[in-house]
């Protein structure tokens, strides 16, 4: 079992950059598949991006590519969400999950067994 800590979020303007961060408890972080969700006020929780348990591999939703980067550090058992140029419809708030069941960068809520508790990102336009 893992629990997840964010961290990170806050008010920003619109092109303005956040750096949200995820730590994990546990000794087996790195068999964990990490990804970012996103919920806004009245919608669904969506994907934002995955890293793989190596942290080679990435996927990001269509939204978010080119501006946000996701990457972890097994040794510290955290994993990172870098938020560039954010946009008024970027803000929500944003839960870091864990996926134990060794997939191939999950993209659906289904896919992952933990949950952290969510950091608001409010972006102004």
């Amino acid at each position: 079992q893992v629990q997840l800590v964010e961290s990170g979020g806050g008010l920003v303007q619109a092109g303005g950059s956040l750096r949200l961060s995820c730590a994990a408890s546990g000794r087996t972080f790195s068999t964990y598949g990490m990804g970012w969700f996103r919920q806004a006020p009245g919608k669904e929780r969506e994907f934002v991006a995955v890293v793989s348990r190596s942290g080679v591999n990435r996927y990001y939703a269509d939204s978010v590519k080119g501006r946000f980067t996701i990457s972890r550090d097994n040794a510290k058992n955290t994993v990172h969400l870098q938020m560039n140029t954010l946009k008024f419809e970027d803000t929500a708030v944003y839960y870091c999950a864990a996926d134990e069941s060794f997939r191939i960068l999950p993209r659906r809520r289904e896919e992952y067994n933990y949950w952290g508790q969510g950091t608001q990102v409010t972006v102004s336009s």
